[in-house]
């Protein structure tokens, strides 16, 4: 079992979740508190890992400058404009 000093005014607000009925324990809220630090710490692992896989296709080549898409993009959408404006 975890023992642990929260603080008067965490405790405090946990209190007052469990008296409003939101929770039926304290260890309802630090139960649900621990999960979303866990729901958090997986999508940063997946945000990690697509940063990882993102610089290495960067240096295998396997990526185009921004400059080059922002150069299409706004192509693209200008000659969208002239087209619904004619």
């Amino acid at each position: 079992m975890i023992c642990a000093d929260l603080g008067k005014q965490l405790e405090s607000y946990i209190q007052r979740l469990v008296d409003a009925g939101r929770y039926g324990s304290t260890s309802e809220v630090l139960r649900e508190g621990v999960r979303l630090i866990q729901d958090r710490e997986t999508k940063l692992a997946a945000l990690d890992a697509s940063i990882v896989r993102g610089i290495a296709d960067v240096d295998a080549g396997r990526a185009k400058p921004a400059g080059e898409i922002f150069d299409r993009l706004e192509a693209k959408y200008r000659a969208v404009t002239t087209r619904t404006e004619s």
